[in-house]
């Protein structure tokens, strides 16, 4: 029994290295290499070909996995391909919000907010250069108004002092005016006393 095992022990080994490399070799070989191979190693009964049924399974074996191969490859470019979607979707959508932050930090730098409504430079110069020139002309009007008030107000100053002077003298006339008189009408009584 010894003698049996060890023989078959070294043919098993020897077979078992044989479909190894068939295997291996199969393996390497495409679909179209296996196919050719299997009707180079079938044989010919009349016009049909006889093919084994291990290398038929083993074609079989290969082509499943191939197309299982093919499956996951397919499934795994549409994942990737749905991935590159959503960061393509999303790189738009960032560029767009960057854009839209761009158009409104360009409006900002190209405005100035006044009262909290945002007003471009144009017309903010305009506005206010507007309201200086009339600021301007209104100080004018004003400054022209108030000297001509300032003459008014110093020649009637002046005419008041005149008229103080003017009414000091006469005053001052009327006080002699009544002090002859005064003197002349003592002057009378005394006469008329005497007299």
């Amino acid at each position: 029994m010894k003698k049996i095992i060890l023989l078959t022990f070294p043919l098993f080994l020897f077979t078992l290295t044989i479909t190894a490399q068939d295997s291996i070799q199969v393996k390497k070989n495409t679909l179209n290499e296996q196919m050719t191979d299997a009707f180079d190693k079938s044989n010919s009964y009349q016009e049909y070909k006889v093919v084994k049924k291990t290398q038929l399974a083993t074609l079989k074996r290969n082509i499943l996995d191939s197309v299982s191969s093919l499956e996951e490859k397919i499934k795994t470019q549409q994942i990737e391909l749905t991935q590159q979607k959503n960061e393509v979707d999303s790189l738009r959508q960032n560029l767009k919000n960057t854009q839209q932050n761009l158009a409104n930090s360009k409006e900002k730098e190209d405005g100035i907010a006044v009262f909290g409504i945002l007003t471009s430079k144009a017309a903010y110069n305009s506005i206010m250069w507007g309201i200086i020139v009339i600021l301007l002309f209104i100080s004018g009007f004003l400054f022209y108004r108030f000297l001509n008030s300032h003459k008014i107000t110093n020649a009637a100053q002046l005419n008041m002092a005149e008229m103080e002077i003017e009414l000091e003298d006469y005053r001052r006339n009327s006080l002699e005016r009544e002090q002859k008189l005064r003197r002349k009408l003592q002057d009378e009584i005394n006469k008329n006393r005497k007299g």
